[in-house]
Formats: structure tokens, C-alpha cells, sequence
């Protein structure tokens, strides 16, 4: 086997027809040029050599296998076909064969094929009767045109009749004004004069004005149309042409009782009169209605399209499925899901310029309608108007705003023109080409049906001017889309005044929380932090709203759109959708801020374990060689233990968040959820591979999974209160009364004057004890042999809110200076060890003042206890200020956990949702989402558990080497 020649490999050189020059032709078996033989050149079509003039061939095997011989001297000229040599009596033409003058034909053979020894040229007979002139390839004669007939009676048409696009007219007739042969590119600031309009225009007019000719008329019409429709000062081109025979035509009436279509002329607008537009598209309903479940004819938008070729030919009835407008490739399901009614249809991709110029060679022109059935069961169309955002008015862009009174419609428009910007050859590359680079329908709902009316849809088309220089390498971007809209404002009035409402209700309830804030913080004075505290509480109240608002707008378009039959809303278009994706971002906004104020509140909470034991009889020591009696010491490990289960609920949560992320994920994309925030109105959760999906609705998509985070979230709540912790385990409840076995009190500040308190003094004096004794304890407690554990004699009541006095903070706070060992004389905390018995000292002293506060024996800072009216209830805050004594309310919610994760699921839960959704509209991935959620769950989550150890070895004295 041979080896690969070195550095070589399989390349070949790139050569082109083009590249070969007069004396080589392309070889097309090996994709290069190969030089022609003696006497030869390259022939037209370059893939092949054909004898040099004066030489006729001998053989030919095509390519380069040709002999050439070279003509007698008195027989210079070639036949047609090359073969022969033959005198020509009236020259030569550049190729060597012979020529004849204008309407003469040329004969080489006789009527039975035997060649001629000298040509003939013979000449047509234009004279009555005959009437012939040589055909355009001088081969034969046939009848002159009609109107060299009319104007002259024979085939000439010579001076003082005007020859116009192989049309005579006669000089006595009343012609349209001269018109001008150019076409305006404005998006390039260019104009062309068009080989098409120079051969075709002035023709066209005069055989539509004078003749009323129907092909005439129509390919004036389209010469209008590739002008863009635009109404020039001047007057005089195509469509000033085209309105000079509009208006001069009245008496010849209209074409089925429409105004703007005038007999014998193609329909191009709907006239410029100020608002008409409006009139168009708004005066009146379609005549048939739409749903989204019912028959074909209910629930597709059968279009069809009266279509012309350029000069103004008829060519067929084309129905839109197929993809007749969608210049992008794809499959025959999905081009014709651009039709389903409500399903918003997209489709962008790039095209070559060289694929265009292939495929669109001649323009095809297109009249749009939408079919119907009539009130007998007759089949009728509805013409679709066209907005042409390229439309100039008097050299102005007149359609490009919103406001539709300003709009000039159209009817006729085109996708593809490669034939106005030919300047010379019109076989040749155009210099410039337009292409239909944008294509949307519109179809809008009427406002308050219940039925699925609609008005009548509108076609919006832009076009691009593009430059031909390379084709192979240049590209457009083209889209199509088919929206529905409908009249949102009402839904905007709505929410705009559910958020007022609600906002408004927003600033009382913060004002509110703000004066509760104050009696808690025993500061009566309105200062710059009680406008912040008032701002952050209006913050997450605002969030709430934003929150409401949003995922009640999501469920609602959710539900009413994807479970109607017959329409009667349409999904906002994205455009519309930027106030929804504001509030969301405004929502997620400040429930962060919320949220972070939540977490700075909680690493500062106010924590302090009272241990009730009481030293168990004394025990000897020896201090430096002296043996003492000593109280025996009361063990630590309860209150380590203790602060070590606080630590482990600090974090806990109502729902399991991994198990959140994934139920959601799985519902999403495994069972097909996610389908329904598809702009389309199939509520079904699973698609073919085959079907077109459309866009995603932010709405949709929203509500879905909103919907979906919060309903699953509602469910893990549920599941936990009623079954888990009352069948497997309430650590809230254990933490209670493993306070109470442990004979340890937890007292809590969550502000300066306000926090909760958990009565944990043992019923039994003792906690410090051995297993048989603890044992013996449970047991007598089992069978009520003992008194109950509540603070109050004869009750249960272990948990309460605190409202404490200004005096009694004032002396916790001196005591509580030494305890967290940030205060205190320099001389006292020279070494570690001064430092570390002033601290023992200090947890001892506020052991024992609230061991005594709680016995009340400080009379100037006494408690009472009492249950909260039920308004402070609901409001949240309390009437009674404690001015000289501090007041415990019972509280059976333990609404201590609000210093905990468990006590603020709602705000968790809707910063999580928020969350999700947020990262999820950024990204369009509910999998991303769904993984930067449990991520950033987690690092929160690690920051509350690693700060709120250390706040609470800081408040408590426990060392954080015990917290595990």
C-alpha cells in the first residue's frame, strides 16, 4: 500500500471557472482549468472549448477534445451550430457567424436540411394580413405586437410614435407622465436607476393607462411595491406613477364594494388619510371566532396568498402552511405550527446571500388574506393589511412609531428582491439586494370576548438593503413570528391599583411594626434609626406585596390561559412583560434586604442559660497545703449540653430544603410541568420531539414555578406540623423539656427591652443526678406525683414574651459588660487568668440576679404575668409599657422560635422562591436555578450556624470548642 506523499496529504488547488481565463476551460473531473487546443477558446459556459472565429469544428468529445479547421477565404463565416463554414452576405457578428439586420431572419438550410451554400437574410413581411417581425431570437417570424398594429398598422412603430418596452404607442394619445427609472435604498442612502424599471415602467404605465391591460397594471404595481410603496415629492416613479393612474381611473369603480381597490389595478394601499389605520385594524371584529379545542377551521388561521410573478403574472393560490414566508429551514410540523391559533411563533436564523440570489432569482409578490366561512357557508377572505416599516412619506420613515393614526398600510409586499438593484445586465449580480428580514403577524383579542373574536390581523414587515460583494460570504438574519396581544391596559389599571392598595396598607403595617419596635426597644424618641428600622420593616411588607402581586398575576395567566376553551385572554407579549419582571426584581430586592436584616438580628440575639442547681452538700480541698471544706461545685455539662441542642435548632427548618430543590426540579423537567410556560395554548405536560416548541412566557414561567416551589413547600409544612412532629419528633417541644430535665432556664433578648423566656427549673430540685434517680424523677412525673412545670404554680405555661423595665436592662447590662469581656478596668485584664475568673465571676453574678429576678426577689424590678389581649396578638406588639415592673406574657406558640430559622419559614420560603425564579428568568434554566438556590441555601445556612456559635459562645460563656 502506498504511503502519503510528505506534507501533502489530500489537498488540491482551489481554481474556479472564473479563474481560467479565454484560452482554458474548467475541467469538471478534476475540478481545475486545462488549456484549449490549437485554434480553440473557452466556450460561454467555460466547461468546455468551441472553435476560434473563422475555424468550424471537424470532431468534438467535448472539454478540450476538439479539431478546428479553418474556413476557405471566400467562406469566412460559421453556422449557427459550428460545423460548417458558409458566406454571409451582410457581415460577421464578434463570434465569426453570420448576421442579418433588424426583422430579418437568418436561413442556412433549405426546408429539407441541405445546407446553404451562401446564407439568406429574408425579411418579415409587417404588411397587412402578415403583420410578422423576427422573433427575439432572429430565428423566425411571428406576429408583431398587438399595439404596433393599433398605433401604425404594420410592425414599425417609427417616429413621431414612442417605442416603450416593446410597446408602441401612438403620439396622439394622452400617456402618463415620463417616469423615472430608479429605485430608493434607504436604509444605504443610495439610488439606482434599475435595468427592470428602465426596460419595464413607462411601458407598464402606458399599457395600464391607455389599454387598461391587467398585466400591465399588476407589474407596474409590484415596480411600486419593490419601491417600498414610498411617496416621493417628485411624483414621477413607479408609485407616483402608479397613484397618477389611480386617481385619474375613478369612473371605472371599485372591486367588491371596497374603496381602495380600484378596477383593472392591483390593491396597493388603504389610503393616507389621518386615522384610517385605526379605522382598519379596530373598526370591525373578524367575522369568525377562535378557540383553543375544537375543530381545525377554529383553531388555525387559515391564511392564503394571491401570488404574481414581477411581470405582473397571475401565478397561483398559495396556502401560508408550507413555510411560503418562513425563510428559514425546518421541518413541514413545525413550519405549520406558525398557524395554530395562540401559539406565538418563533423563528430566526442566518441565510447566505448566494442562497437568496438562488432562490429568489425572480421576486414573487403576494397579496395576503385570511380565510373564512360566511354566515351560508361560503368561503371568503379578509385582506390582511401590511405595515412596511420601509414606507417613506415625502422622504420620511411614516410607520416606524406606536401611535397607528400616524400608519400608512399596504397591501402587496414581497420577501426576496434581487431584480431592482440590477443596474445594467439583469442576468448579471444586482448590486443591491432586499431581503424581508423581519415578518411578524399580529393578532389581537377583542377586549371583553368571551368567544375568541379578534381583529383583523396585521402583517408588520422591515426590510434589509444589502450590498452584494460576496455573496458566498455574506449572510442577513431573518425572523418571522406570529404574536397575540390583546388590550392590557385594564390589567395594568388593576395591579396598578392592587399595589397601591396594598403598598398603602404596607406603610401602616411597618408603622405599626415600627411603634411595636419602639415599645421593645424602650426608646420613645423618633430619631435617624427609627426611620431606618422603619424603612427596612416598609422593605420586606413592600416585598410581600411585589410577592403577591407577582405570583397572583403568574397563577392567574396560568390558569385562565392555558385552561380556556373558547378565548377570552391572551398572554402579554414580552415586551409588555418588563413591569412583571420589574416587580419580581423589586420583590427579590428588598425580601434580600429583609432577609439579611433577619440574619444580622438573629447573630445578635441577647442569649443567657440560668442554671437552677444548687450545690450538693461540701467537699475537701487542698489549697496550698492546707485542707479546706468547700461548697461542692454544680457541673457544667448541662449547660453545655443545653447550648449545644440550641445551637443544633438555631438553623432548623419546616421543610427539608434538598428535598424542596429536587421535588421541584423533578416535577419541572421529568414530568413536564415546565411545558406549560410555553406561549402556546396546549396545556398538555409532554411534547413530541417533532412538534415546534414555542418561546417561553416569563409569566408562565414564573407562575409555574412559583406555583410549584411554594405548593410543595405548603405540603412539607403540612407534613411536618400534623405528622412529623406529632408522631416522630418536635425538637421545639424536646428542646422545652430537656430544658426543664436539665433544670436549666434559657432568657432571651431579641431587643433591648423585649425577648422570650423558657422556664426550664426542674420539678424536682435536682438535675445533677445518676440514671436511677433521673429515672425515679420521670416516673413521679408520669403519674402527677409532683407539681407541674410551669412558672406559675399549678400551671404548664414553660414559654413567654418578655417585656422587661428600663431598670432591670440597665443592670443586666452592667453585669453583662464583665460577662462578654469587651468592657472592664485594664488592671483587671492584664493576663488571661484575671480575665477568665472575672468572666466566671460575672456568669455567676448574672446567674444568680436573674436566678433571683425570676424568684421575684427584687421588688424595684418585679414581674407580673399575664396573657396578651387579643389584638396585641394580631398586631404583634404590646399596649402595657413596662415602666416599673417587667411583664411575662404567655405564650403556648413558643414564639421564641422567631429568633430561630423555624419561626421565619415565610420569609425563608419567599426570599428561596424569589431566589429561584430570579436566577431562572436570567438564565431561562430551571436546572441552574434550581442548583444556585440549594447553593446558596447552604452557604447561608453555614453562615447563621458558624456566627450563631459564635454569638452564643460569646453571650453565654460556653466555650466553642464544646459547641459541636
Amino acid at each position: 500500500m502506498a504511503a502519503l506523499p510528505a506534507a501533502r496529504g489530500f489537498s488540491l488547488p482551489l481554481q474556479r471557472p472564473a479563474d481560467c481565463g479565454d484560452s482554458r476551460y474548467f475541467d469538471i473531473s478534476r475540478l481545475g482549468c486545462r488549456p484549449c487546443g490549437a485554434h480553440q477558446r473557452r466556450s460561454a459556459d467555460g466547461s468546455s472549448c468551441v472553435c476560434q472565429p473563422g475555424y468550424r469544428m471537424v470532431s468534438s468529445s467535448g472539454g478540450s477534445s476538439v479539431i478546428c479547421e479553418k474556413c476557405p477565404e471566400n467562406m469566412s463565416g460559421v453556422t449557427q451550430d459550428g460545423w460548417n463554414c458558409i458566406i454571409c452576405p451582410k457581415g460577421l457578428t464578434s463570434e465569426g457567424k453570420c448576421k442579418c439586420l433588424n426583422n430579418e431572419i437568418l436561413v442556412e438550410r433549405s426546408v429539407n436540411g441541405i445546407l446553404l451554400n451562401e446564407a439568406l437574410c429574408i425579411r418579415c413581411n409587417g404588411s397587412e394580413q402578415s403583420f410578422s417581425a423576427s422573433d427575439a431570437s432572429g430565428n423566425r417570424c411571428v406576429r408583431c405586437e398587438q399595439t404596433f398594429i393599433n398605433v401604425s398598422k404594420s410592425c414599425d412603430c417609427s417616429s413621431p410614435n414612442v417605442l416603450a418596452g416593446g410597446l408602441c404607442f401612438s403620439a396622439s394619445e394622452s400617456l402618463p407622465p415620463k417616469g423615472v427609472a430608479t429605485v430608493s435604498f434607504g436604509q444605504l442612502g443610495i439610488t439606482l436607476t434599475s435595468a427592470w424599471f428602465l426596460k419595464n415602467l413607462q411601458s407598464s404605465a402606458s399599457a395600464c393607462w391607455l389599454y387598461s391591460n391587467l398585466t400591465a397594471c399588476q407589474a407596474l404595481g409590484n415596480m411600486c411595491v419593490m419601491n417600498m410603496n414610498s411617496l416621493s415629492s417628485s411624483g414621477t416613479d413607479a408609485c407616483g406613477l402608479f397613484r397618477y393612474i389611480y386617481v385619474n381611473t375613478a369612473r371605472l369603480g371599485i372591486v367588491h364594494s371596497i374603496a381602495f381597490w380600484r378596477h383593472n389595478l392591483p390593491w396597493l394601499y388603504y389610503g393616507d388619510q389621518p386615522g384610517l389605520a385605526s379605522q382598519v385594524l379596530e373598526a370591525n371584529h373578524f367575522p369568525t371566532v377562535f378557540s383553543f379545542k375544537g375543530t381545525d377551521k377554529d383553531v388555525k388561521l387559515q391564511f392564503i396568498a394571491a401570488s404574481f410573478d414581477a411581470a405582473g403574472n397571475f401565478l397561483k393560490w398559495q396556502s401560508l402552511e408550507g413555510g411560503i414566508l418562513q425563510l428559514c429551514p425546518d421541518t413541514q410540523t413545525k413550519l405549520n405550527a406558525a398557524y395554530a391559533f395562540g401559539t406565538t411563533y418563533q423563528q430566526n436564523c442566518k441565510v447566505s446571500i448566494s442562497k437568496l440570489l438562488l432562490d429568489f432569482a425572480n421576486p414573487v409578490f403576494y397579496d395576503l388574506f385570511l380565510e373564512y366561512n360566511g354566515d351560508n357557508g361560503q368561503e371568503k377572505l379578509w385582506a390582511v393589511p401590511v405595515l412596511n416599516l420601509n414606507l417613506q412619506y415625502n422622504e420620511m420613515f411614516v410607520n416606524q412609531g406606536s401611535n397607528m393614526n400616524n400608519w400608512l398600510l399596504t397591501r402587496r409586499f414581497f420577501l426576496v428582491d434581487a431584480l431592482s438593484g440590477k443596474e445594467n445586465d439583469l442576468g448579471k449580480l444586482p448590486r443591491v439586494i432586499r431581503i424581508a428580514s423581519k415578518i411578524t403577524i399580529s393578532i389581537r383579542l377583542v377586549s371583553h370576548t368571551q368567544r375568541g373574536t379578534i381583529y383583523p390581523p396585521l402583517l408588520t414587515i422591515a426590510y434589509t438593503d444589502m450590498p452584494v460583494q460576496n455573496p458566498e460570504t455574506q449572510s442577513v438574519m431573518v425572523s418571522f413570528s406570529v404574536n397575540y396581544e390583546m388590550n392590557q391596559s385594564e390589567a395594568q389599571v388593576q395591579t396598578d391599583i392592587t399595589l397601591g392598595v396594598l403598598g398603602g396598607l404596607g406603610v401602616l403595617w411597618s408603622l405599626l411594626k415600627t411603634a411595636g419596635w419602639k415599645r421593645q426597644t424602650g426608646n420613645s424618641i423618633i430619631d435617624l434609626q427609627t426611620i431606618f428600622k422603619f424603612l427596612l420593616f416598609y422593605a420586606g411588607d413592600l416585598a410581600n406585596v411585589f410577592f403577591i402581586i407577582t405570583v397572583g398575576t403568574g397563577i392567574y395567566w396560568l390558569v385562565f390561559f392555558k385552561a380556556q376553551q373558547f378565548v377570552s385572554v391572551l398572554l402579554p407579549l414580552p415586551s409588555q412583560e418588563e413591569d412583571f419582571v420589574t416587580y419580581i426584581a423589586c420583590a427579590f430586592s428588598l425580601k434580600a434586604l429583609q432577609f439579611l436584616q433577619l440574619l444580622v438580628s438573629q447573630l445578635t440575639v441577647d442569649v443567657f442559660f440560668i442554671d437552677w442547681e444548687r450545690p450538693k452538700g461540701k467537699v475537701v480541698k487542698a489549697v496550698e497545703g492546707v485542707t479546706k471544706s468547700a461548697t461542692a461545685p454544680v457541673s457544667i455539662w448541662r449547660t453545655y449540653f443545653i447550648a449545644n441542642e440550641w445551637n443544633e435548632i438555631q438553623t432548623m427548618r419546616k421543610i427539608n430544603p434538598l428535598f424542596q430543590v429536587l421535588a421541584v426540579l423533578f416535577f419541572l423537567e421529568v414530568v413536564g410541568f415546565s411545558n406549560l410556560a410555553l406561549m402556546d395554548s396546549s396545556s398538555s405536560l409532554t411534547r413530541s420531539a417533532e412538534s415546534y416548541t414555542a418561546p417561553w412566557s416569563r409569566i408562565l414561567r414564573f407562575g409555574v414555578s412559583a406555583a410549584l416551589w411554594l405548593g410543595i413547600a405548603f405540603l412539607q409544612v403540612i407534613f411536618f406540623s400534623m405528622f412529623y412532629e406529632r408522631f416522630v419528633e418536635d425538637k421545639i417541644s424536646q428542646f422545652i423539656d430537656l430544658c426543664c430535665m436539665s433544670n436549666i432556664s434559657v432568657f432571651l433578648l431579641s431587643h433591648s427591652c423585649f425577648g422570650y423566656y423558657i422556664h426550664g427549673r426542674s420539678v424536682h430540685g435536682h438535675a445533677d443526678t445518676n440514671m436511677e434517680e433521673m429515672n425515679m424523677n420521670l416516673k413521679r412525673e408520669a403519674e402527677n406525683l409532683c407539681s407541674q412545670r410551669g412558672l406559675l404554680p399549678n400551671t404548664d405555661g414553660q414559654t413567654f414574651q418578655i417585656s422587661i423595665s428600663r431598670k432591670m436592662r440597665l443592670h443586666y447590662d452592667r453585669i453583662h459588660e464583665t460577662l462578654t469581656r469587651k468592657r472592664g478596668p485594664a488592671r483587671l485584664l492584664d493576663s488571661a487568668a484575671n480575665a477568665f475568673e472575672q468572666s466566671t465571676r460575672a456568669y455567676n453574678t448574672m446567674n444568680r440576679f436573674l436566678n433571683s429576678f425570676i424568684d421575684h426577689v427584687h421588688k424595684e424590678m418585679d414581674y407580673i404575668v399575664k396573657d396578651k389581649l387579643l389584638l396585641e396578638r394580631i398586631l404583634g406588639m404590646e399596649f402595657m409599657e413596662p415602666i416599673e415592673k417587667s411583664i411575662f406574657y404567655n405564650d403556648e406558640g413558643h414564639s421564641f422560635t422567631d429568633v430561630l430559622y423555624y419561626g421565619n419559614e415565610a420569609t425563608l420560603l419567599i426570599f428561596d422562591t424569589l431566589f429561584f425564579s430570579v436566577v431562572d428568568l436570567a438564565s431561562q434554566s430551571f436546572v441552574l436555578a434550581a442548583i444556585l438556590t440549594y447553593l446558596q441555601q447552604e452557604i447561608f445556612r453555614f453562615i447563621r450556624n458558624t456566627l450563631g456559635k459564635k454569638n452564643l459562645a460569646s453571650k453565654t460563656l460556653v466555650d466553642e470548642r464544646f459547641l459541636i
